[in-house]
């Protein structure tokens, strides 16, 4: 709004305006822009038709009454204290804690040499919400829990539901907290200059008494122990990695399943201590456990003083021991006692022997002969099962041989040098059945595995299905067993000859001419009635048959 509207002080009513007839211009200022992209808007300079803005401008009473302003004179101080800040309670006591010493005696049952325990303590006030914790300072092998005796809480102070406050501690009070007490001792320095502050006079501190047996155990009584004279040093420098083994029997008839086991004694001459180790055996039946008794020194004589002690239950020390096992009380032939347990000793090593003829002559280490004890598990012996017609012969066995079966080993270098080998005859079935008689049959022998095949050929207006008669497989002997089977091979394979392959006998009629040069090329390995009884048959047939293929497609039948 334009500020010369009312310049004759009329009031800004209908009728009371008038308009000023030389004015052109009354267009509005632009109050919107564009920045960046952005639509923005402004304030505007002036009003409309460039008139200036009422609100920038002052009228001239205004102007005078701050232009003709003056300053008062005062007198005296003109600063003002300003008012202090509210700080809150946990604000202004926030990490502030109050820390006193004490104790409390706990009192001890059963046992002879201490009746109480006096036990420090620290406890901590914290002043922002009045809550205290207890903590017990650690000490080390003490054999006690101890630590955070009670976390940081309120303390109840009487049944009427009031709460410990920092008015009621003192040096030299009684602070009682669920049934224990505690006595206060001493206090730091900002506790006592807080109390003070307060107006709160503390008492004199007092001395922590000393726990008795805390004091014994560190300042234990004088033993008198007259020094060895041996040297402990040189015997470990000298006899370091030297062992005496010893082999002997454990006779542990008494015990339930009792036996006698064979076990290895081994002595340390570093440090005269003892081992046994337990000699297992594949199958046995027990534990492999290797170390029967652990590497130490085992007691020969104790005091008589300590006999009546239960050693049953407790370890014997070094100053209730009168004599140690030494390689003196080792001897051949004796038995020996270590820890409740009987060893027949029987031999030793070399190493032994030699030890013994040089620091002990007077004592003869002859070995002793021991009973061999029969071993039944290797006498039964085991039995397999008849063969069942199921699957091959060898995979059959591998479920007697394992528990879990594994597959036959193959030639596998067999394999190779005979692959697509196959040596065919021509033949029979040999039965008393009539309807059997002139079935033709092919057998084939596989040379890269050793297995056989028979296959019957289609006979006509026969009534028979032909075909397949028996896969490829391994056809023992008559006669052999199933542990050692014995099967075919080409040396048993003459004309005329019989084969029985699983209860069905086949009597082979001719061959082929690959059967013959075959055999004559390893005729060392051949009989001669096989080879002589192929020469026969295919020499007759070879002028009036042609010769039959490798492959076997065509077999020559036994003319009539």
């Amino acid at each position: 709004m334009s500020w010369n509207w009312n310049s004759q002080g009329l009031p800004f009513l209908p009728g009371y305006s008038f308009r000023d007839v030389t004015k052109s211009a009354f267009h509005r200022p632009q109050t919107l822009g564009y920045k960046n992209g952005y639509a923005l808007s402004r304030r505007p300079a002036a009003g409309i038709g460039q008139d200036p803005l009422l609100s920038e401008q002052l009228i001239q009473q205004e102007i005078s009454e701050l232009s003709l302003q003056t300053q008062d004179m005062t007198y005296g101080s003109y600063e003002r204290d300003l008012p202090k800040d509210f700080i809150p309670a946990h604000v202004a006591l926030d990490k502030k804690v109050l820390r006193f010493y004490a104790y409390f005696v706990e009192k001890i049952l059963c046992s002879p040499e201490e009746d109480c325990r006096v036990r420090s303590v620290v406890i901590y006030y914290y002043l922002e919400d009045d809550s205290i914790c207890i903590i017990e300072p650690t000490v080390q092998d003490s054999g006690m829990p101890q630590g955070k005796r009670i976390k940081r809480q309120r303390l109840p102070k009487n049944e009427h539901g009031d709460h410990h406050l920092w008015k009621d501690l003192n040096l030299g009070i009684d602070l009682e907290v669920y049934g224990v007490k505690y006595h206060i001792t001493d206090c730091d320095a900002f506790t006592k200059e807080f109390m003070e502050s307060e107006g709160i006079v503390l008492n004199d501190p007092e001395p922590t008494p000393v726990d008795a047996y805390s004091k014994r155990r560190t300042n234990p009584q004088p033993s008198f122990t007259k020094p060895s004279e041996f040297n402990h040093t040189q015997q470990f420098l000298t006899m370091d990695c030297k062992v005496l083994r010893f082999f002997a029997l454990w006779d542990d008839a008494d015990s339930l399943y009792g036996d006698t086991r064979p076990v290895t004694i081994h002595y340390f001459l570093s440090d005269d201590t003892v081992e046994v180790r337990e000699d297992h055996k594949p199958n046995s039946g027990r534990d492999p456990f290797p170390v029967l008794m652990r590497r130490q020194r085992l007691p020969k004589k104790i005091k008589p003083e300590s006999e009546t002690f239960p050693s049953c239950v407790l370890e014997v020390s070094t100053q209730e021991v009168d004599e140690y096992y030494s390689p003196k009380d080792f001897q051949l032939g004796k038995t020996i006692t270590l820890l409740c347990r009987r060893f027949q000793l029987y031999d030793c090593d070399g190493f032994t022997k030699e030890y013994y003829q040089e620091n002990h002559p007077d004592m003869e280490m002859k070995p002793i002969e021991v009973p061999k004890k029969t071993d039944t598990s290797q006498a039964t012996k085991k039995e397999v099962p008849p063969y069942n017609g199921f699957g091959s012969l060898e995979d059959s066995l591998q479920n007697c041989l394992s528990l879990i079966p594994q597959p036959p080993k193959k030639n596998i270098l067999k394999m190779l040098e005979n692959s697509n080998k196959v040596l065919r005859y021509t033949a029979r079935l040999d039965s008393q059945n009539p309807k059997d008689e002139g079935r033709p049959f092919v057998l084939s022998y596989s040379l890269s595995d050793d297995t056989i095949s028979i296959f019957e050929r289609p006979t006509r207006n026969s009534g028979i299905i032909s075909g397949k008669f028996l896969e490829k497989t391994h056809v023992p002997k008559p006669g052999t067993t199933v542990e050692n089977p014995e099967f075919y091979s080409p040396a048993d394979f003459a004309i005329g000859a019989t084969v029985e392959v699983f209860n069905h006998r086949f009597v082979l009629t001719d061959a082929d001419h690959y059967v013959l040069t075959y055999l004559e090329s390893i005729s060392s390995q051949i009989p001669c009635q096989t080879l002589e009884s192929l020469r026969q048959k295919l020499g007759v047939e070879t002028s009036s048959n042609q010769p039959v293929d490798q492959n076997g497609d065509d077999v020559a039948e036994k003319s009539s």
